[in-house]
């Protein structure tokens, strides 16, 4: 498989609306330290599969006959956002993986179009698709949201936001299991007592406890990119902060070319 993130920002994103901080400053003037809605896509030999869908652009960058389908980790407007406009498509039909939650967001269930809404799997019970093992796995967050470990047999991802640090039986699942990468919600700079998402604190803790062989850090805010900024701090070995656009798993696989959006 070929792993590459779409976005690594939070609801906010970098720069933040009316924030003139040195990270948001830095955003406005280099491309590349921009972070749109925290996404990511996985590339196989049999389709397109995106974690996620907050960006608002999908229909542009993904063609109908290569998205095959969307695993989503909860329905807040951050991580669904770009499916109002793609569920108005045509001739199509678009699987959609997501947690139980009945309220979903908006009318997406209401008027779902060519979106055909599945409850993923029950936790912890693995299910095929596009030649890829996924295994729902529960997190902490405000509306019912789940993380997924994802592997191909040889190359494995555990894709953990939204999250306040994570349950037990999270823990002790992605323990015992071979966790190659780890892609993990880290939104703050160290603060006391964050609420929904991880702070630097809380992600390093996890890191800690699954020792996977790389980290990427994710749904990133300006608050912790400005933290890094400013401080004499640096991160840890195998520990990176994920960018927009960043493949890992790299393959021969043919790719749509993602960067073209911000050209």
């Amino acid at each position: 498989m070929d792993f590459q993130f779409l976005g690594t920002g939070n609801a906010a994103q970098v720069p933040c609306y009316g924030c003139h901080c040195a990270a948001c400053e830095r955003a406005r003037n280099v491309i590349d330290f921009r972070r749109t809605p925290c996404s990511a896509k996985i590339q196989t030999e049999q389709g397109t599969l995106l974690l996620d869908a907050g960006q608002t652009n999908l229909a542009e960058r993904f063609p109908v006959e290569c998205l095959a389908a969307v695993l989503l980790t909860h329905y807040h407007m951050d991580h669904v956002q770009g499916l109002f406009h793609l569920r108005w498509g045509k001739n199509s039909r678009l699987p959609i993986f997501g947690p139980d939650d009945e309220q979903g967001c908006d009318d997406l269930y209401k008027h779902p179009g060519i979106l055909c809404f599945e409850p993923a799997p029950a936790l912890f019970h693995s299910f095929s698709l596009l030649g890829l093992e996924i295994t729902p796995v529960p997190l902490n967050h405000s509306k019912p949201c789940v993380g997924y470990y994802i592997t191909d047999g040889s190359r494995s991802v555990a894709y953990l936001t939204d999250t306040l640090g994570l349950p037990q039986e999270t823990v002790t699942f992605l323990q015992s299991v071979k966790l190659e990468v780890l892609v993990v919600d880290c939104s703050y700079p160290p603060i006391p007592a964050p609420k929904n998402h991880n702070s630097l604190t809380e992600a390093l803790a996890i890191v800690e406890q699954l020792q996977p062989q790389k980290t990427y850090l994710t749904h990133i805010g300006h608050d912790l990119d400005c933290f890094l900024l400013s401080q004499d701090y640096s991160l840890p070995a195998n520990i990176f902060l994920a960018k927009d656009n960043q493949r890992i798993f790299k393959t021969g696989i043919t790719l749509e070319n993602t960067a073209a959006h911000y050209a």
